[in-house]
């Protein structure tokens, strides 16, 4: 991968953006480093960090989101962790308005949003706006759900790809909540959810800003994969089980749920429901996660304007953070 859409500092749009408040978008695969790199870059520049994580912002989900640690939140504070009861749903959108809120606050302090994570979507929703959608169709969601019951999400995922194959593409097979939304919104305009997002590129709300997009993207995805697997053990080791024990203990929360259906979360709830031995959800964690990753590059193949930052050295050594903070603050300048 290469810089793509870096633009010449002598054009007269590059000089209008340098009136322009900064922000700094900071992407990349799950374990690929981000947190860590956010944190160094924070040491260096005068910014205050916003999490862009679907998981992150619900309370509890600790051990299995790699939620930064009480630690290293009192050193580094980032908004919207722990917004959410897991008993809740959160959206692109509310996440669009809770960002830009955030990051004005941050300009009007005199600082720079410096916005981390993995939620590729989120990032989308920010630099490209949301389509407006009808409400939801409770009849129409009814039927869906009794085939998905019957013939399985990934049934429903092959249709969808007959319908609108670039939304299915981004989609997991089992991404029961926008697989089943994007059937709804045919249904009930006729349009595909690409055909809406397309109408709907407009000014971007983040137009005003000067956005600088870093994304750290691995050389070797085996080496990406090793530490996924890693990184699940580890979790294991410190109390992801019994965390989701806590989760299930409260009664009011169902496999159904976002927060439930986070990477990791759905595989140790289905252990402890008796639906997977031991190795199972290990191993099915691990994959899942794999399958995280796997869609978060294929969003940054597309992706426009943006410093890739390589994970590891072309012979495959893995970079210390220090290398990519150089790397990363020669790019912000």
């Amino acid at each position: 991968m290469n810089t793509l859409g870096v633009r010449s500092p002598g054009s007269a749009t590059a000089a209008a953006d340098v009136e322009k408040p900064r922000a700094i978008f900071l992407m990349g695969p799950t374990a690929s480093g981000k947190t860590d790199l956010a944190m160094a870059i924070s040491d260096h520049l005068p910014v205050e960090l916003i999490s862009v994580d679907s998981a992150l912002v619900y309370r509890g989900l600790d051990i299995g989101s790699a939620k930064p640690t009480p630690d290293e939140l009192v050193r580094y504070p980032h908004r919207l962790i722990d917004i959410c009861d897991p008993a809740e749903s959160y959206s692109a959108g509310r996440f669009r308005e809770d960002a830009l809120e955030a990051m004005a606050e941050i300009t009007a302090a005199g600082k720079i949003p410096l916005l981390v994570g993995g939620t590729m979507l989120y990032f989308r929703a920010l630099l490209h706006g949301m389509a407006e959608l009808p409400q939801a169709d409770p009849a129409f969601r009814a039927e869906v759900e009794a085939r998905a019951r019957r013939e399985g999400w990934p049934a429903l995922h092959k249709e969808l790809a007959k319908i609108d194959a670039a939304l299915a593409a981004e989609l997991h097979p089992n991404h029961s909540v926008r697989i089943e939304r994007a059937l709804e919104v045919h249904h009930l305009t006729g349009k595909t959810m690409s055909e809406l997002r397309a109408e709907q590129e407009r000014e971007s709300p983040v137009g005003h800003y000067r956005v600088q997009q870093l994304a750290i993207v691995p050389r070797d995805r085996a080496i990406l994969h090793q530490r996924i697997a890693q990184r699940f053990e580890r979790m294991l080791e410190h109390g992801f089980i019994d965390e989701v024990k806590a989760l299930r203990a409260r009664g009011d929360l169902h496999e159904d749920l976002p927060a439930i259906r986070a990477v990791g979360y759905r595989q140790v709830w289905q252990y402890l429901a008796g639906e997977l031995d031991y190795t199972q959800m290990v191993d099915a964690g691990i994959a899942a996660t794999r399958q995280l990753a796997k869609r978060q590059l294929t969003w940054l193949r597309g992706w426009e304007q943006v410093h890739y930052i390589h994970a590891q050295e072309p012979d495959g050594k893995i970079r210390k953070i220090d290398e990519m903070l150089d790397e990363a603050l020669k790019f912000l300048g």
